[in-house]
């Protein structure tokens, strides 16, 4: 069964409940401080980290004083806009004594749906986290306009997980794993320890969203744990409201698992096989050599470009004697890649006239 010991980059989606005292519309410090511990934890690990926080909205309309009930979209993305820098604030107070910091990152469902939004929202959060950083991330519910949100913080958190390359993602929720029925209305329910596939039986057995501060419920919760294990990333559902509920997951609190179908590395060059070429990048000798040590291809290496693709899209990869070695996502234009070609990557700024990224095509978004 998989856990969080020994996992390489966790996701960690904490919802509104958790954060916000319903009741008082205010943030509960001392659950957030403890949950900073967990993170310091895992850090210590040498483990990447990344938090899909709610609250802004929660936070927000209790600063407005717009109590419980449903709010119309404009005071939905009033209330994030006041609550959303009370969070950001809130988590960078909490983390900072533990030597972490901090970063906000804002998205929108666009930003994983568009190739190019979904590279640079990659490019973002990998860079952050090569300097150590904890990302936190939300949607951007000050100018969503989808039901102001992503859907959910669960399957944000998931998009995230396969974004990022994770290997363990965590629900921290109202409940401590997914259940036959709603254990809340049925006694008889039981709980499930591990999920080995998501069944047209389990999904029946999935309710909807109780709580007045949050939107996500059991159905959102699968919806999530498919997206994250059909990538390759475990995915946990566990009680939140304990004082450092990831330690508590870590020594064997009550959960329930979802396993993972492959690895994420596998999962994600498996896509990108599969995705129909837009162009063809052709390398020199030593490109070839290069890319089979597993190395970014890198301007310098690039022979010729055909074809008209933007940023983002995939292409193939031939070696000069037109062999077949792989598809890759460019990271630049056709335009562009045609202008760099054979050029150092130092050079870039200098031709395109602007600071461009050193790989053409990066390791991780090429499938050989």
């Amino acid at each position: 069964m998989a856990s969080l010991s020994g996992a390489k980059r966790i996701v960690v989606k904490i919802g509104s409940a958790l954060l916000v005292d319903r009741d008082s519309g205010a943030l509960r410090a001392d659950w957030l401080r403890a949950l900073a511990e967990d993170v310091a934890m895992l850090k210590a690990r040498g483990a990447d980290v990344i938090l899909v926080s709610s609250g802004s909205i929660a936070l927000g309309r209790g600063v407005l004083g717009l109590g419980l009930g449903t709010l119309a979209l404009e005071q939905s993305q009033a209330a994030a806009a006041v609550g959303q820098i009370r969070l950001a604030r809130a988590y960078e107070e909490v983390l900072a004594p533990h030597g972490i910091t901090t970063g906000q990152v804002l998205v929108t469902l666009e930003d994983s749906a568009d190739r190019r939004r979904y590279l640079n929202s990659r490019a973002t959060l990998e860079t952050l986290l090569g300097y150590g950083v904890v990302p936190i991330v939300n949607e951007n519910d000050t100018i969503a306009t989808d039901e102001i949100r992503y859907g959910d913080n669960d399957r944000l958190a998931a998009q995230v997980a396969v974004t990022v390359g994770a290997d363990v993602a965590v629900l921290l929720s109202d409940v401590d794993g997914f259940y036959t029925a709603n254990p809340v209305q049925d006694p008889g329910a039981h709980r499930f320890d591990l999920i080995e596939e998501i069944t047209p039986e389990i999904e029946a057995m999935a309710g909807d969203a109780a709580s007045g501060l949050s939107k996500g419920g059991m159905k959102t919760k699968l919806m999530a744990a498919k997206t994250a294990t059909g990538a390759g990333c475990a995915l946990a559902i566990t009680q939140g409201a304990v004082l450092r509920p990831l330690k508590a997951l870590e020594d064997g609190a009550p959960c329930t698992w979802f396993r993972p179908k492959g690895d994420p590395q596998a999962a994600r060059k498996r896509w990108i096989a599969a995705m129909k070429p837009r162009g063809t990048i052709t390398v020199d000798a030593g490109a070839v050599v290069a890319l089979g040590t597993g190395k970014s291809l890198l301007p310098a290496g690039v022979a010729a470009v055909t074809g008209d693709f933007g940023r983002g899209d995939p292409v193939t990869i031939l070696g000069p004697e037109g062999q077949g070695l792989g598809t890759g996502l460019t990271r630049y234009t056709s335009a562009e890649a045609r202008l760099i070609r054979g050029c150092r990557s130092g050079d870039i700024e200098a031709i395109l006239g602007y600071p461009g990224r050193a790989a053409l095509i990066h390791r991780d978004d090429m499938a050989t």
